[in-house]
């Protein structure tokens, strides 16, 4: 027996007797205390004397006792996320399947919004719009020459003729004037 604190403790505790770590701490002070300078060069040198002065201590059944349960608690955590596994290994599967599903479905959806936007800005590029004003003055070009071979082979008259023309011949002057100011422009 010592005598800590006013407090008297037998050689051995009851299993379920537990001491705060300070007094335990104190209680292995005291008994290293009372060792001389030899014994205490062997208990740091040689593990096997240190293990027996651990097994001597008063608080040895304690810790071992603690040691017991936390082992328990662990082992019944393990056993639960064992449990457990199953079930996060088929959600992990059904994320996965989604994941890939809905990104394949996305970068198709992307494809497609790319190949519609670099259509767009072929057919809006300042060379396609002036392509197309150029196309559409040969077609108004082209369309009153028509109308004044009309007018020669006597297939009209000159009053549908000239109305027409003009209307002709002023929207190729238009097309032709704004195909010129594209062209001069910095577009």
């Amino acid at each position: 027996m010592f005598r800590f604190w006013g407090l008297q403790e037998e050689e051995q505790h009851p299993p379920t007797r537990h001491l705060p770590p300070s007094y335990e701490a104190a209680g292995v002070i005291v008994a290293l205390k009372d060792k001389s300078a030899d014994e205490l060069r062997k208990l740091l040198s040689d593990k096997d004397s240190y293990q027996r002065f651990l097994l001597s201590q008063n608080h040895d059944s304690s810790q071992s006792h603690l040691k017991d349960e936390l082992c328990k608690e662990n082992l019944q955590l393990v056993e639960e996320n064992l449990q457990k596994e199953p079930r996060i290994m088929e959600l992990r599967n059904q994320c996965r399947i989604i994941r890939t599903s809905e990104l394949a479905a996305a970068k198709e959806k992307l494809s497609e919004l790319k190949m519609q936007k670099d259509e767009m800005l072929k057919l809006n590029s300042p060379a396609s719009l002036l392509q197309r004003i150029q196309e559409s003055i040969n077609k108004t070009e082209e369309e009153s020459e028509n109308l004044r071979q009309h007018l020669l082979d006597g297939e009209i008259d000159l009053g549908g003729f000239l109305q027409k023309y003009m209307k002709l011949r002023a929207a190729y002057h238009r097309k032709t004037l704004v195909h010129l100011s594209a062209k001069t422009s910095n577009i």
